[in-house]
Formats: structure tokens, C-alpha cells, sequence
């Protein structure tokens, strides 16, 4: 009998989630041996329509619409198609899945999250505390709980600098007229706190790096971003191999007793060559996919985790790899989103 697996994340727009990515790993070389079922926010989450890649879809609550909503739709979703495990790939998401992660376990759905407390360490908020307490290089960033402080922050930053959301988007700002439209764009959108930090000028790297429950490195993607998107998002990406990024990856989950799959986003100073670490994403990046194209399947490898099964480390990621993301058009008839919208679920075999 195959694994059936749910991901979550399906909407891939100019700033994609991961959960397309992680499902293309999954059917990575071969269609997945098993059931792939789509957890969507909004009938017009663009990758539900992709029955390439789907078995079915459901419709489920948003996380702000609390934990039981979510548990009883899940229970539903796993009376009708069996879920083995479940993927979160959504920031926002990880809190609810930590505190329903017991109760879905009883209900035979395992995961492999990271506990509450580890999350909570290297948040955008403590994450500047974190570092200096593990000597880990990162950025000035001041912490705005009260607008009343914001020009202080920005005068003590100085330009240009980043305005950052709690949860989403950055933007970089090299006057303070910007930094206040952000400022408030982000206050409304994702509330207080918002961070500001320094701009940091040089190389960009990403890490989708895995870890176990004692966070030790069980693999790593390396990569360096040729395109960005408007939103800072990698449009195009290559592998790439380096001991002092291996180093500092492998100092950072240790550090945190990371247990799953997380982003590390790192700065290299163009001058004093310095790495910085800016953010750890906890979850996989939109891009995993080219870390399968890099001979490391990270989503294979955390389903065999969430199902208790000893996973060895990874050989090295091939360097030299690229990928360049393109849009493509979905075209399906209107039942679709007809059966999505009234029914909430769709399911391709039965269409």
C-alpha cells in the first residue's frame, strides 16, 4: 500500500509557496507510490488545478480560524483518502500543526516539526538575540513594537536599510519617506512588530538544509541567486559548494537542535567577506525542487523522518545546478472550480 502524503502551500504566483516544489520532489524520478492531496486556503491557489501533480484537493480553514476548525477538517480529509503524512510548508502554518501534531499522531497522521520553543529562538524578532549568543555573525536590526520609535531606528540604522514584516516581505528603503510607507504597508498587513535592519551590500545565498532531533545535518542544498523576483524571491538560482556555508549551517541547526526542514538566508559582505545570517525560514524554500535536480530529494528524506525511519546524511549536493522559473498557464474546464467551490474538495481520478 503507497504513503499518501498532504502538502500544504499551493499558491505559486511571482512569490511562490513551497508547497508545488515539495509535491515535484515527492513524484521525483517516478510518480509518487502513494496518494498526493493538496490542502488549499482559496479555490484560485493556483497548483490546485494541476492533477499532474494532485490526487485530490480540499479546501481548509485558514490557520487564524483556530485549531479545532482545521482538526476537523483534516479528520474529515482523513476519512475520505487516508492521510499518512502531512506536510506543512507555510510559516504562518507551523504553530497550529506543533499544537495539533499530538492529536493527529493519535489519529494516524505523522509529521516531523520542530519543537514550539526551537521555533520560537530564531524568529525575526530573537533572532538577532540568538546570534550573539551562539557568535554567529548577522546583520544590526532594531525591533519596532511602537511607532513612537521608528525614526530613532532609522536614523541609527542609516540608509539604505530594510523594513521588514514579522511573518512576510521586506522592502528596501533608501529614504525615510520609503521606510514610513513600508513601515505602515507591513504594520497593517502583518502587525507589530516590524523590523528594521541593516542593508548589508554583496553576495546573496540560500541553504534548504534538513536536520534531525538533535540537529545534526542530515543534508544541504547551497545555492546562489542570479535573478530575483520585485519581491527579493530567487527567479533563478544555481549550486553551488562552500565549507564556510556548510560550516555556518551546520553551527546554526546544532545551535537550535533544529529538527526538519528550514532556509537559511545569508548575506556575504562584498568587503570584509564576512557571512551573515539575515533570516531562518522554518520550513522548505519555493526552490527545493533544484535541490532534487542536485541529487538531494529533502521532502523524501522527511517523509521517511516523520514516519520513524532512520534517514543516513546526504551525500554532498551536486554544484553547478540551475533553475530558471517560468509561468505557465493551467487549463482545466469550470467544474473544477465549481466542484472546489461548492463541494470544497476535488478529485481528479474520479473526474
Amino acid at each position: 500500500m503507497g504513503i499518501n502524503v498532504a502538502v500544504t502551500g499551493l499558491h505559486a504566483t511571482d512569490n511562490p509557496a513551497p508547497g508545488i516544489g515539495v509535491i515535484r520532489c515527492l513524484h521525483h524520478p517516478r510518480k509518487w507510490n502513494g496518494e498526493i492531496i493538496g490542502l488549499a486556503y482559496d479555490v484560485y491557489d493556483t497548483g490546485v488545478y494541476d492533477r499532474d501533480l494532485l490526487d485530490h484537493t480540499y479546501l481548509v480553514p485558514y490557520p487564524n480560524q483556530g485549531s479545532e476548525q482545521i482538526f476537523q477538517r483534516l479528520m474529515y480529509v482523513h476519512e475520505q483518502v487516508r492521510i499518512d503524512v502531512l506536510i506543512p510548508t507555510l510559516d504562518s502554518e507551523l504553530l497550529l500543526y506543533q499544537k495539533l501534531e499530538p492529536r493527529l499522531k493519535a489519529a494516524g497522521i505523522s509529521a516531523y516539526l520542530p519543537p514550539e520553543d526551537v521555533v520560537k529562538k530564531r524568529a525575526k524578532t530573537r533572532l538577532v538575540e540568538f546570534c550573539h549568543i551562539h557568535g554567529i555573525p548577522t546583520p544590526a536590526t532594531i525591533i519596532i513594537n511602537d511607532p513612537s520609535n521608528l525614526d530613532k531606528a532609522l536614523a541609527d540604522i542609516g540608509y539604505p536599510l530594510f523594513v521588514k514584516g514579522m511573518f512576510y516581505e521586506a522592502y528596501r528603503c533608501q529614504t525615510r519617506d520609503e521606510a514610513l510607507k513600508s513601515f505602515e504597508k507591513l504594520r497593517l498587513q502583518w502587525g507589530l512588530p516590524v523590523l528594521i535592519q541593516q542593508s548589508i551590500t554583496g553576495e546573496e545565498f540560500d541553504v534548504c538544509a534538513l536536520g534531525d532531533r538533535d540537529g545534526e545535518l542530515l543534508g544541504a542544498v547551497p545555492i546562489r541567486k542570479l535573478r530575483l523576483t520585485d519581491k527579493g524571491k530567487a527567479w533563478a538560482a544555481i549550486t553551488l559548494r562552500n565549507p564556510r556555508l556548510d560550516e555556518l549551517t551546520k553551527k546554526t541547526l546544532k545551535a537550535l537542535s533544529w529538527s526538519g526542514p528550514c532556509e537559511l538566508e545569508i548575506m556575504q559582505d562584498s568587503r570584509s567577506k564576512e557571512l551573515l545570517l539575515i533570516e531562518i525560514n522554518p520550513r522548505f524554500p519555493s526552490w527545493i525542487f533544484l535541490g532534487t535536480g542536485a541529487s538531494q530529494n529533502l521532502p523524501k528524506a522527511v517523509v521517511n523522518l516523520a514516519l520513524g525511519k532512520r534517514v543516513k546524511p546526504l551525500p554532498p549536493a551536486k554544484s553547478g545546478v540551475t533553475f530558471v522559473r517560468h509561468a505557465t498557464d493551467l487549463v482545466c474546464p469550470l467544474e473544477y472550480i465549481e466542484n472546489l467551490t461548492v463541494q470544497g474538495e476535488l478529485h481528479y481520478p474520479h473526474l
